[in-house]
């Protein structure tokens, strides 16, 4: 049975298919992370949706005190390499690859980024799917994701200023069709959306089938 915890901002533990795979661990620096990067000891993957430091974060640090494989689009991946990273698996937008039994597909995310293209993954392994939109806006092909992997889970950010808002968030919620969504990227910063109440409101008000799941940092949803 898998299992999802919320690192704070958007960073992701999840256990799956007996492995620990990592997203976006910004652990450093982060006043609401759950955890410190020193105090990370088993990790099989880490994928990195973009290189902004709040979301490639403690990766590259992380993979090598674990030896965990590295995931992120192909330039931030030469990147990792250039820093040490022993194992990296550079994909690009669109392609899907096993690493370690799962299976991680990069999808497109409406962002910005300096090495590479800013990206979200689909994860999937024990018969679930788990959508992490990484850092962006509204865009409709959410639909075609939707329709190609169908989500179980989706992870969306609705902090606002740096990606889409509440509103815009519960729009993707309608286009994406998870049977469960956790919204991320919110509360760390100022400048960002200090809670959750509004995006859960207008998710019961548009979608009422799907439910959301607000965690705390350090808190776990079990698939």
């Amino acid at each position: 049975m898998g299992k999802v915890r919320w690192l704070g901002h958007s960073g992701f533990e999840m256990e799956l298919a007996d492995k620990i795979l990592f997203i976006d661990p910004w652990l450093t620096g982060n006043p609401l992370a759950a955890m410190r990067a020193s105090d990370v000891k088993k990790v099989d993957i880490v994928c990195v949706t973009h290189d902004h430091g709040d979301h490639l974060g403690d990766a590259i640090e992380i993979c090598k005190q674990t030896g965990a494989t590295f995931v992120g689009i192909y330039e931030l991946g030469v990147f990792a390499e250039e820093n040490g990273v022993k194992e990296v698996v550079g994909i690009n937008i669109g392609e899907t690859v096993d690493v370690k039994g799962v299976s991680i597909s990069m999808v497109q995310a409406f962002h910005s980024s300096t090495r590479g293209a800013p990206t979200g993954f689909v994860i999937k392994a024990e018969g679930k799917t788990i959508y992490h939109a990484g850092d962006t806006s509204l865009f409709g092909d959410m639909r075609l994701i939707s329709e190609i992997h169908h989500p179980d889970l989706a992870l969306i950010p609705i902090g606002d200023y740096y990606t889409m808002g509440p509103r815009e968030a519960a729009e993707a919620v309608k286009l994406i069709k998870p049977a469960v969504v956790i919204p991320m990227h919110y509360q760390t910063l100022p400048v960002l959306e200090p809670s959750a109440e509004s995006f859960i409101k207008i998710v019961k008000e548009k979608t009422p089938e799907v439910r959301v799941v607000a965690l705390k940092p350090g808190e776990a949803y079990t698939l």
